[in-house]
């Protein structure tokens, strides 16, 4: 018998042949396509991050990347919430908070009233008369300014506004006040020569209502309600005679009268 001869090209077709006559079926099927696929992916967990009481009332799509959250909460905090849970989902690059918080409607001028209270006497205990965290309200829009001596004290400020019922959001515009050693002994030098002084020991007795010290890089602010002039005036005197201050800032409000700024550098 005369073999027959095979040219390299045809040899390399029928290799090719039963190459892909030994592959599964399977391997032949439509190719997945993984960007829907993704997507989906995206949206079911951002969904189940969401699986609490709280959010029943809230949507999530995703596209390209971007979550969109719509629907009703109770409070801010639940919104605000959401928007961290959803953020946290790999795959999502981005979240447009499109949450309303629903809960009871409450006048803009009994949100601040009720919210400076509760501010007033937020961190008693820890250093209440260095944070001076000044507050506003419009249309259940709060925004929270002022200085916090530290980054706890700002988000105890942050948690006690996004936990009121009738805020519709939180606006922080709080400033930290720099950490430094020096600072720090002059914050406790200032509170001694002004709260030592006989006629402004009484700010003392009220934790929610003391002259307020903060300190930033060796210059000093007050802050806060005296009942007269004359105690402001001694405030700051007072502070502006502690070594090691490079000025002061009187912001000191006397009850009843508008608000008054004296600045001096030693």
């Amino acid at each position: 018998m005369i073999p027959t001869r095979i040219t390299g090209s045809a040899t390399l077709a029928g290799l090719v042949v039963g190459a892909l006559l030994s592959l599964p079926l399977s391997s032949f099927a439509a190719p997945r396509i993984n960007g829907a696929a993704t997507m989906e992916d995206e949206s079911s967990t951002a969904v189940a991050k969401l699986d609490k009481k709280q959010f029943k009332d809230v949507k999530v799509t995703v596209e390209n990347g971007i979550a969109t959250l719509t629907g009703t909460v109770d409070l801010y905090e639940y919104k605000a919430d959401a928007g961290k849970r959803v953020q946290k989902v790999k795959g999502i690059a981005g979240v447009r908070n499109q949450i309303q918080v629903a809960g009871p409607a409450v006048s803009d001028d009994q949100l601040k009233s009720k919210l400076l209270e509760k501010l007033e006497y937020d961190r008693v205990g820890y250093g209440n008369a260095f944070n001076a965290i000044s507050l506003d309200v419009q249309n259940g829009i709060v925004t929270l300014g002022g200085h916090a001596r530290t980054d706890v004290d700002k988000d105890s400020a942050m948690a006690l506004a996004s936990t009121y019922p009738g805020v519709k959001d939180v606006v922080e515009e709080i400033s930290v006040d720099p950490v430094s050693i020096m600072d720090d002994h002059i914050r406790l030098a200032v509170a001694g020569a002004v709260y030592g002084f006989p006629s402004l020991n009484k700010y003392a007795i009220d934790p929610g209502k003391p002259i307020r010290i903060s300190v930033q890089n060796g210059h000093v602010e007050l802050y806060g309600v005296v009942d007269t002039k004359t105690d402001s005036d001694v405030a700051y005197l007072r502070a502006n005679g502690v070594p090691g201050v490079f000025s002061v800032t009187n912001h000191l409000q006397v009850a009843n009268q508008p608000e008054e700024k004296t600045k001096a550098s030693n």
